[in-house]
């Protein structure tokens, strides 16, 4: 395994996160037996960073990562996170210090420990600005102080938003998703600088964009345009004509990063484990890469509207499918 250290915190994680949405059920049902050995066979093998949510099946990822975990808890970094419960606004989202509160004792409870490594804001995007500056992060300091989390992050989508936050707030990581990997790049123009000048420590999602980038294509509630899909249809098509998976080319591009801590993927069988270690160190082979790049070109760096409109990046397309997208977390 490659470890890093995640920011200033002094966590040596490894570079490779596992994301247990799966666990939840958030991209169909997994037999909890083998998300178990799943999670076993990844601690076995040196991954030590676990990523859930209260979001996650609606809190039945926390609930099924405690019950694995029980026994190992000491030789893991875990990380959960707080803000978002549902699909939709309002009802889905409560920035609140009193909800804020209340669900850090949730989560400890369904995860069967008395601590958060990192704990993190959920999609900032969906709040107000103001709410999360002045009333959600000065409840996540305080719960740190108290000792119930060791480490205040936040997470999203939006790269502007994620900067302002990390400019002027102290916080100790960010999780940005969907936007470094062979799709969209936009990461490294607007956040990784500032995260990088300030010593954050960065965890890269979604370095498949959302199953997007697997020969298995892109889900019916993806919500990238058409054109992007398309684009990547050719590229998939490229490499297995090359008798190479996409995917493992995504995943050794995203794992090269030079200055990301940690990129999730999610997990919920043992043979998912298996394909990502098997690319942990691999150079993402330079004549494969530039053609792909190059069948990619005229669809990178597209990103689509999240959250509340005054959020958005600059440029955002809208979504392709509006309404409700339950499976939307995080491979």
């Amino acid at each position: 395994m490659i470890y890093k250290m995640l920011g200033k915190t002094g966590l040596k994680v490894s570079i490779i996160g596992f994301g247990a949405s799966p666990l939840g059920a958030e991209f169909g049902q997994i037999v909890p037996e083998e998300g178990k050995r799943a999670v076993e066979y990844a601690i076995d093998h040196g991954i030590n960073y676990f990523d859930v949510s209260p979001y996650y099946g609606r809190t039945l990822a926390e609930k099924r990562l405690g019950e694995f975990l029980k026994g190992k808890r000491d030789k893991i970094i875990l990380a959960t996170k707080v803000g978002r419960y549902g699909i939709s606004l309002p009802d889905g989202f409560d920035f609140s210090a009193k909800r804020i509160i209340k669900s850090v004792e949730e989560s400890l409870q369904r995860l069967k420990t008395d601590y958060i490594d990192v704990f993190q804001i959920h999609d900032i995007e969906f709040g107000k600005r103001k709410q999360i500056i002045e009333e959600s992060l000065p409840a996540m300091f305080k719960l740190k102080r108290q000792g119930k989390i060791r480490f205040v992050g936040i997470t999203g989508y939006p790269l502007t938003l994620l900067k302002e936050i990390v400019e002027t707030q102290k916080i100790d990581t960010v999780l940005s998703y969907c936007r470094y990997n062979l799709l969209d790049t936009t990461m490294d123009d607007i956040l990784t600088p500032v995260v990088k000048k300030k010593s954050i420590g960065l965890i890269n999602a979604s370095p498949l964009h959302m199953r997007i980038l697997t020969e298995k294509g892109a889900p019916d509630w993806h919500p990238a345009p058409e054109k992007v899909l398309k684009g990547a249809k050719e590229a998939i098509q490229f490499c297995q004509e090359r008798k190479v998976n996409i995917s493992d080319l995504a995943l050794q591009f995203a794992f090269s990063h030079k200055y990301v801590d940690v990129t999730l993927v999610g997990m919920s069988k043992v043979r998912h484990v298996k394909a990502n270690l098997s690319n942990l160190g691999v150079k993402p082979d330079p004549d494969l890469l530039k053609k792909v790049r190059e069948i990619i070109k005229p669809v990178a760096n597209i990103f689509w509207k999240e959250g509340l409109p005054e959020n958005n990046d600059p440029g955002a397309t809208k979504k392709r499918t509006q309404g409700v997208q339950p499976n939307k977390k995080k491979k």
